[in-house]
């Protein structure tokens, strides 16, 4: 395993938004790996009563190996980790088609890389909406100042509503629109951001490692 990228780097570097890159495009292939391993699974279960049952788990594995390899290209590219390919199934020479199916069947890449698929999609899943609902506050909060006038421009409010409601008859209203409000909206705008960088940097750690525990030699 290479490491290319330094563990100490600026919370707002390339590297970062790399990482956010990683984790945004991890919704969609976490949730592919996710599909194909539990479809081909269930299918392989349903079908293991026949002679059928094998080639679809062989199916399984292969798919897991082939998406394991499109994620081991995300982590060099992204995450700046290159992690060695696992070795091909061994089979015995001379044993034909039944031969490359036992072989997959008794791959343990092949099964490291499905169980990389189901257990790291709840984790993909969380790490997305996580970030992008820091990233997303943490922005909105900073550039406040910026778009703040858009409110009393177009909307008709003094300035940003925090809240309004009423309760037991009062009306509870409250509008940044001072400037000092505007600082203090703006500076835990980029104090999220700062935690925003740092949760995006501790959550593909947990990426890294885990492919390199499951998908890697």
């Amino acid at each position: 395993m290479t490491m290319t990228s330094s563990p100490h780097r600026p919370s707002f570097g390339r590297r970062t938004y790399q990482e956010v890159g990683y984790v945004f495009a991890s919704l969609f292939t976490a949730i592919v790996g996710f599909v194909w391993t539990v479809a081909f699974f269930m299918l392989g279960t349903g079908t293991l009563v026949t002679a059928l049952g094998f080639p679809v788990f062989a199916l399984l594995l292969v798919g897991a190996r082939g998406l394991g390899a499109v994620e081991r290209g995300r982590v060099a590219r992204l995450l700046g980790t290159r992690l060695p390919a696992p070795p091909a199934p061994v089979r015995a020479p001379g044993t034909g088609l039944w031969g490359r199916i036992t072989a997959q069947l008794t791959d343990p890449a092949g099964w490291r890389a499905v169980a990389y698929h189901l257990l790291m999609f709840p984790w993909h899943l969380i790490s997305f909406v996580l970030t992008v609902t820091f990233w997303a506050l943490g922005f909105a909060l900073a550039l406040l100042p910026a778009y703040n006038w858009v409110f009393p421009k177009y909307v008709g409010w003094p300035g940003y509503r925090l809240y309004d409601f009423q309760r037991d008859g009062v009306h509870h209203v409250y509008y940044l629109a001072h400037f000092w409000q505007l600082a203090a909206a703006s500076l835990t705008g980029f104090l999220l951001l700062v935690l925003a960088a740092g949760l995006t940097h501790a959550s593909t750690a947990v990426s890294r490692r885990a492919a390199a525990a499951l998908l890697s030699a």
